[in-house]
């Protein structure tokens, strides 16, 4: 019979690449990950992993499994937070997936705001990029994500409330006078930032191919910008203090600021834990989020 610790070996076995780095994940032996991916084989009855040189790499049905699996362990997890919650609500948990400017200047708030008024709720928080939190809702990973606007495919997804975010583009004083976009130089997210992917439209409409810097979180790239290495787009609540010290200033780009508002975005039916802290966003003025 299929258990949940075979589907978790499997799991950490294509995330790791290695039954060893499954093994150090899991604290179990190397053994019981290969004794428990053999039983999943055998109870598909397709090998799901082959040997690659000196370790074993997923076949291609293995990967197709391992993506039910983390849906089937994400979605069992799940029933159980609800199951708990069914009973004691206001001592339940609630899993919170967060891209990183919105993990790092909008979720703190908004959470300090529910704990003062449910401390009893369990809050689990993982700031992560745009390509990450939106599959960690599509497996049953996150009961809550907090981004930009849900990708077209995520199809259970239910958009809880919105909130404004303007995206400007900020620089150093100096460079307000005369400002030319295609002769600065762009200070860039990592390639998987969904605001990273917004500058690249924002430098394709604009029909530049100014000098480009990538850096690795947005405070590095704000940073850096205040350190005059360049310019960026942000969100302006993001450069909010900077913004006004004088530090930093919004730079005119045609077209500029983007409306892109955040979304709260949860599974069909949230567990009563999550339903309160959607409530609770929504009934505080103070947080800036409405219905959709």
């Amino acid at each position: 019979m299929t258990t949940n610790s075979r589907l978790r070996a499997l799991v950490e076995l294509a995330d790791t690449g290695s039954v060893r780095g499954a093994a150090e994940r899991l604290v179990v032996t190397e053994s019981s990950v290969s004794s428990a991916v053999s039983a999943l084989s055998a109870e598909v009855g397709t090998p799901l992993v082959t040997r690659h040189g000196r370790g074993v790499r997923l076949t291609p049905a293995g990967e197709r499994y391992a993506e039910y699996a983390r849906r089937i362990l994400g979605l069992h997890a799940e029933a159980v937070l609800a199951a708990r919650a069914e009973a004691d609500a206001e001592h339940g948990e609630v899993r919170l997936a967060a891209v990183t400017t919105a993990g790092e200047f909008l979720i703190p708030g908004l959470l300090a705001s529910f704990r003062a008024k449910h401390p009893g709720v369990m809050l689990r928080l993982e700031v992560a990029p745009r390509g990450r939190v939106w599959p960690m809702l599509a497996r049953h990973e996150a009961d809550l994500v907090v981004a930009g606007r849900p990708p077209d495919d995520l199809v259970s997804a239910r958009v809880r409330a919105v909130s404004p975010n303007a995206l400007v583009v900020v620089g150093p004083p100096e460079l307000l006078t005369g400002f030319d976009p295609a002769r600065a130089t762009w200070l860039m997210r990592e390639p998987a930032s969904g605001m990273r992917a917004t500058c690249e439209s924002l430098l394709e409409r604009l029909d530049i191919a100014p000098p480009r810097m990538t850096l690795g979180s947005n405070g590095a790239v704000i940073a850096a910008t205040e350190a005059g290495l360049g310019v960026t787009l942000v969100s302006r609540e993001a450069v909010r203090r900077p913004l006004d010290s004088g530090a930093l200033v919004e730079l005119p780009v045609p077209g500029l600021p983007l409306d892109r508002p955040w979304h709260l975005v949860s599974q069909p039916e949230p567990t009563p834990s999550t339903r309160l802290l959607v409530e609770h966003v929504l009934a505080v003025p103070e947080l800036g989020w409405h219905e959709p």
